[in-house]
C-alpha cells in the first residue's frame, strides 16, 4: 500500500514518511539484539552498577552512534558510500570494535596493579587495611569511552543502515537535510538503549552485596566481559575478513519479520549467545571471589555493627 509505513521492507515514499519510518526502525533496532549495540551498552552499564549510570552509557553511546549515522547519511545522499556495500567491510568493523572492547577491558584489569593478584592483595584493599598501597579496585573507564565505542559501531552495516542509505536518505529533498533520517534512526535508538542501559545497570544495583563488594563486582564483571566478548569479535572478525562469503552464509530465518529477529546469522551470536556467555561467566568467576573474599559478610557484619544494614 503505497504512503503505508512498513518498517521490515520500506520503499520510497514522501519526505515525512521517510521521516516517521527512520525513527521507527531506530525504535526497533535499539531494542533488539544488535551486534553493533548491545555489547558496549551491556558492558559499561554493568560496570556502573545503578540505573542512573546505566542511563548515562545509553545515551552517551547513542550520542556518537547518532553523530555517525547522520554523518553516513548525508554521505549515502551524495552516494559516497559504496565501501559499505563491500562484504568484507562489516567483518572488518567487529575486528575494529572488538580491539578496542578488548583494550577497555585490559586497561581495567590492569589499572593501579598487577594482572595477576592473590585473594590477599584484594581482602586488603576492600578491606580499607591498605597493607598494598599499589592496589586500587579497578575504576570506571573514562566517561568518554561509550562515545568512542558508538561511533566507531555505528559504521558496521546490516539490514537497519542499507535501509536508511539506500531507501530514506535519497527521499531527502536536498544535500542540506540528507542527514536527518540518519539522525531520527540514531535518537530511536538512542530512546531504546537508554532504557536498556538502565535496566542493565539497575540489574547490577539489586544485587545484595555491601557497597565495596557491589563495586568491586560490577567493574569486574564489566572489564572481563570487555575483553572477553572483545577478543570473541577481533576472531570472528578475521574470520570474516579472509572467509567473508562463508560467515555471510551462516545464518537461518525467523517467521518473525522484524530486523535483528528475522535473519538470524554472526551478528546475533555476537550480540547475544557470546555476550551473555562471557558475561555470566564473569559474574560468576567474580562472584566466587566476593565470596571466597568473604566480602559480603564482613561488609553486613561493619554495617549492622554501625546500626546501618545492607540495602539490597
Amino acid at each position: 500500500m503505497p504512503g503505508a509505513i512498513n518498517l521490515f521492507n520500506p520503499t520510497r515514499g514522501s519526505v515525512t514518511l521517510a521521516l516517521v519510518t527512520a525513527l521507527l526502525l531506530g525504535l526497533v533496532h535499539g531494542v533488539t539484539p544488535d551486534e553493533h549495540t548491545w555489547p558496549i551498552t551491556f558492558s559499561y552499564s554493568v560496570g556502573s552498577y545503578s540505573s542512573k549510570g546505566g542511563r548515562r552509557v545509553g545515551f552517551l553511546f547513542s550520542l556518537a552512534f547518532t553523530l555517525q549515522r547522520a554523518l553516513a547519511s548525508e554521505l549515502a545522499y551524495f552516494a559516497l558510500t559504496s565501501f559499505d556495500s563491500a562484504l568484507r567491510w562489516n567483518f572488518e568493523i567487529y575486528i575494529v570494535v572488538g580491539v578496542v572492547m578488548a583494550l577497555s577491558g585490559w586497561h581495567v584489569l590492569r589499572r593501579g596493579h598487577p594482572l595477576h593478584l592473590t585473594l590477599r592483595d584484594i581482602r586488603a584493599e576492600i578491606s580499607g587495611k591498605h597493607n598494598h598501597p599499589e592496589f586500587v579496585i579497578p575504576k570506571e573507564l573514562p566517561w568518554y569511552m561509550p562515545l568512542v565505542h558508538g561511533f566507531i559501531a555505528g559504521w558496521g552495516v546490516g539490514a537497519f543502515a542499507v535501509i536508511i542509505y539506500t531507501v530514506l536518505a535519497p527521499e531527502m529533498p536536498n544535500g542540506f537535510v540528507g542527514w536527518v533520517p540518519g539522525a531520527l534512526f540514531g535518537v530511536g535508538t538512542m530512546i531504546m538503549q537508554i532504557i536498556l542501559g538502565s535496566l542493565f545497570g539497575a540489574w547490577m544495583q539489586r544485587r545484595k552485596l555491601g557497597s565495596k563488594a557491589k563495586e568491586y563486582l560490577a567493574r569486574m564483571m564489566s572489564a572481563r566481559t570487555l575483553l572477553g566478548a572483545g577478543f570473541g569479535f577481533v576472531v570472528v572478525g578475521m574470520l570474516g575478513v579472509f572467509f567473508p562469503e562463508v560467515l555471510s552464509s551462516i545464518s537461518f530465518v525467523t517467521p518473525i519479520h522484524i530486523h535483528n529477529l528475522h535473519n538470524i546469522g554472526v551478528g546475533f551470536f555476537l550480540a547475544v549467545v557470546l555476550l551473555f556467555a562471557v558475561a555470566l561467566w564473569s559474574f560468576k568467576k567474580t562472584i566466587r571471589e566476593v565470596r571466597t573474599l568473604g566480602l559480603a559478610v564482613n561488609e553486613q557484619a561493619n554495617a549492622v555493627s554501625d546500626g546501618q544494614g545492607l540495602k539490597s
